[in-house]
């Protein structure tokens, strides 16, 4: 099978300058979007709202009507992994939602993050779940340095949360962000390297310019995942909960920058014990 030629963007200059403020927006609409999480919200009450935000920005939802997807944010509840749509589902003591939020600014660049974030207490094993996703999100931008190659970024999201007998969904994955929502390289959160010679992935040396949306999304049960009838909510297949974390990184000839910054839901330690932020 011939190589694929690589169309990973190295971004520069202004380009950095156009990405910087899109995830700055990004991150700041995905802000307020959580502090609506309470018990008693819907789902739709939520996607309304981010509306309003995209618009008081300036920018427009990456999301809503890309290949007819009907939601200004995704937005999924429990057992439902990423691409959820508004509607009417009620938030209740327990639950878990996922806001992930996708902007284009006036200038055509993309910001995309997103965060699970717990309605009121949740139990001691779905928090577990969240805290140690989130950690596996930070473990992989900690390989996003020039020289690594992609694969290590991607191994260590699994590795770590195997750790806790938790999976990796290996049917959606990251990605590259710049002027599409949807670029070069993909960035599974995992790596097995028959399968990505088979699937064509491009295991690059990361280089200074590159730009990844970087989203584990981690079940409590299996990794199968189905897709409901609206042909865009992703659940897991054992109805488990899920979780999902994302940051849009760029790589640098030094520390990765986080382009979509935000406090961490679980701080950790020196000495490794977890506390809320």
């Amino acid at each position: 099978m011939a190589k694929r030629k690589s169309r990973i963007q190295l971004r520069s200059g202004a380009e950095l300058d156009g990405l910087r403020e899109a995830g700055l927006i990004a991150a700041d609409i995905l802000r307020q979007c959580s502090e609506l999480v309470r018990p008693g919200i819907t789902t739709g009450e939520i996607d309304a709202a981010a509306d309003q935000f995209v618009k008081e920005h300036g920018c427009v939802s990456a999301f809503l009507g890309y290949r007819g997807f009907p939601g200004n944010i995704c937005i999924s509840m429990n057992e439902e992994v990423v691409h959820g749509i508004g509607g009417d589902r009620v938030m209740n003591e327990g639950d878990i939602v996922k806001i992930d939020v996708g902007i284009e600014t006036r200038d055509g660049w993309i910001g995309d993050n997103a965060k699970t974030i717990p309605v009121g207490k949740i139990s001691d094993e779905v928090e577990k779940l969240l805290i140690e996703t989130e950690q596996s999100l930070y473990q992989a931008i900690s390989h996003a340095r020039e020289g690594e190659p992609l694969s290590a970024l991607c191994a260590s999201v699994e590795e770590h949360v195997a750790q806790f007998d938790f999976t990796v969904v290996k049917q959606f994955v990251g990605h590259g962000v710049g002027r599409k929502l949807h670029e070069e390289p993909q960035v599974p959160n995992y790596w097995d390297a028959d399968e990505m010679r088979m699937r064509r992935f491009a295991n690059p040396r990361l280089k200074p310019g590159m730009v990844l949306a970087i989203e584990p999304m981690v079940n409590l049960g299996t990794d199968g995942v189905l897709i409901l009838d609206d042909d865009w909510t992703v659940i897991t297949e054992d109805h488990e909960m899920s979780s999902h974390f994302e940051h849009t990184v760029l790589v640098t000839d030094g520390e990765p920058e986080i382009l979509t910054p935000r406090a961490r839901t679980y701080e950790f330690s020196a000495a490794g014990a977890v506390s809320a932020a």
